[in-house]
């Protein structure tokens, strides 16, 4: 039976989600690749499993089906009949090159079932698993002596929101900025293009993952069936908004508009949904760091041009007024992360206290750590579900950043 995978609403009722539940791959982060691979600490893995356990029961608990990428994944497969072309790959966009050694691997991961494949795959692989025999030189210089691993942990995968977005009944499949991040997506594209719950569901694919520009889905906000939210960061590009941009236009997609939004292109602000999150129909968090002591940021208001496959675009420097016209309200609040405080407020958007995921209007998932944040949400009316965080912090993403949204309404 196909799923019903329809967003057009960030803040409506969340009826499904798809989660990653952090796996070995967090345990083979080291300190000399953490950079590389996009982490400032590595987690105790016991303890980020309790608590994004903690996390996928909040969403169970208030009504959301919860569906997990590595047993999508391994049931696509099952179902592909390319099992082998998949592995392939893998091993393709893994660097590996060299033909003898390409098929010890490849052989390794067909001694397992589909599941312990997935795993292993997404926990990386390292040399000394593999029986190699090469008398390759780019395997002894250029690989063995500079890598641990034949296949890189993917320690990022628990950030499901962005390899892929649901936008109203379609998705885009994203071309992700960072090499660590690149293999993630194939996981996506072979769930929508194998899974029966997927391939059956009609879900229009607006962008895939071999674009040449880069989407990532925390940039990427849907405020309502007609307007999205994109932040121009460090990992979104305006060239891709733009190309995004013509093609929902032209499109079945009921998208008619489009907010881009810039914000500084820092680590600690990576994305969109790192410093800016919709939570009620006229309630936001904010990172006050985004904006200019007199309040004013880059805004850039994108709409169908008056010639078929013409993009409009305007300049705005007021957020508030943008985000007003966009949504046809009269007021809206912008609730300040840490309460605007120069100590709070850094320090709770750096553990992602602007990164809250809504569960329907009002009702938001957040970090505990964040207190002064959430407090400061309950006192503007919205009900706030605390869940732990110590560990799952680490990756510098929260709960939004961690669920994709699969249907709402």
């Amino acid at each position: 039976m196909s799923l019903n995978i329809n967003v057009t609403s960030e803040i409506s009722k969340l009826n499904s989600v798809l989660l990653k539940r952090p796996g070995r791959e967090v345990e083979n982060l080291t300190p000399n690749t953490m950079h590389d691979l996009l982490f400032d600490d590595i987690p105790y893995l016991p303890i980020i499993q309790q608590e994004h356990d903690a996390f996928a029961n909040v969403l169970k608990d208030n009504g959301a089906q919860v569906y997990y990428l590595e047993k999508l994944a391994a049931e696509a497969i099952e179902h592909s009949h390319s099992k082998e072309k998949i592995v392939q790959q893998f091993i393709n966009e893994s660097d590996i090159h060299e033909i003898d050694i390409a098929n010890e691997l490849s052989n390794y991961l067909f001694s397992m079932d589909t599941q312990s494949m997935v795993d292993k795959i997404m926990a990386g692989i390292r040399n000394d698993e593999v029986d190699i025999h090469s008398t390759s030189l780019a395997w002894s210089a250029d690989h063995q002596k500079k890598s641990l691993f034949l296949m890189q942990p993917m320690p990022n995968l628990y950030y499901t929101r962005d390899p892929a977005n649901i936008l109203g009944g379609g998705i885009s499949i994203n071309n992700m900025t960072y090499t660590a991040r690149k293999r993630e997506s194939l996981f996506m594209e072979i769930i929508v293009k194998y899974h029966p719950d997927f391939k059956d569901s009609g879900l229009n694919i607006w962008r895939d993952r071999m674009v040449s520009t880069s989407i990532e889905g925390g940039d990427v906000l849907v405020l309502n069936e007609e307007v999205l939210a994109i932040g121009i960061s460090q990992r979104t590009s305006g060239r891709a908004i733009e190309e995004l941009a013509k093609t929902l236009f032209s499109s079945n997609s009921t998208f008619k508009k489009i907010l881009a939004i810039e914000i500084p292109h820092v680590r600690a602000m990576m994305h969109l949904d790192t410093v800016f999150t919709m939570i009620d129909t006229d309630k936001f968090t904010i990172h006050p760091g985004i904006q200019s002591l007199d309040g004013k940021m880059s805004v850039y208001v994108l709409q169908p041009g008056k010639h078929k496959g013409e993009i409009e675009v305007k300049h705005q420097t007021d957020l508030s007024k943008a985000l007003m016209e966009a949504l046809k309200i009269s007021e809206l609040a912008l609730i300040p992360c840490g309460g605007g405080d120069a100590i709070a407020a850094p320090r709770e958007q750096w553990n992602d206290g602007s990164n809250t995921l809504a569960i329907e209007p009002g009702v938001v998932v957040t970090y505990n750590r964040n207190y002064v944040s959430n407090d400061l949400m309950r006192e503007y009316g919205v009900k706030v579900l605390e869940v732990p965080s110590s560990e799952l912090s680490r990756g510098r993403g929260g709960p939004r950043c961690m669920s994709m949204p699969l249907s709402r309404g």
